[in-house]
């Protein structure tokens, strides 16, 4: 098992036992602090900070993140790795499933605008998302599942009547018998 893993386990664990670790809802790093060679951050913050519409993939866990913080001029480099579990919605299937996005290496630069505190939750943020699979499919699951096509969503490409006459082509105005007469012209030249 992933190191991931182990702290997802001991995260449901402690909150099985009535555990609160405090989580924090932001990312804050406070560059006045920040030591020349770096710093490490580990932590979770919570699946709000996704915010995404009801219709789309929602986070079902905290995001975990364990990151190597340094400054290099007005830089700001994050890396290390990120990990939450979503729910997608299969575009075979139709059927939800839980897939976690793991970012293992995550490299983020931020610019540094202004001294002082620099919230990055945004940019772990906007990380994770630009990593979401283009077509969630329920095989690509934590949990593998049977990924077929529902037999009831094939219908409406079926045809009942194997003859379908195609409707004739209106040969009145169109722009196209315009030039024709134009070249039919040209050519009794």
């Amino acid at each position: 098992m992933g190191s991931g893993t182990w702290r997802r386990i001991v995260a449901w664990l402690r909150s099985g036992l009535g555990y609160n670790s405090g989580m924090k809802s932001r990312l804050v790093i406070d560059l006045s602090r920040l030591p020349e060679d770096g710093e490490r951050f580990e932590g979770e913050l919570p699946a709000e900070i996704f915010d995404l519409p009801p219709e789309d993939a929602q986070a079902t866990g905290p995001l975990i993140y364990d990151l190597f913080v340094q400054r290099f001029g007005s830089e700001l480099l994050l890396s290390g790795n990120l990990e939450v579990p979503f729910e997608f919605t299969c575009v075979r299937s139709l059927h939800p499933f839980i897939q976690t996005i793991r970012l293992d290496p995550a490299a983020i630069s931020i610019e540094i605008l202004r001294e002082g505190e620099m919230d990055v939750t945004e940019a772990l943020r906007e990380e994770v998302l630009i990593n979401f699979p283009h077509d969630p499919r329920c095989e690509e699951g934590d949990v593998e599942q049977e990924c077929e096509i529902d037999s009831r969503y094939l219908a409406v490409d079926k045809l009942e009547e194997p003859e379908v006459e195609t409707a004739p082509r209106d040969e009145a105005s169109t722009g196209w018998n315009a030039l024709d007469a134009l070249k039919d012209l040209k050519d009794q030249l």
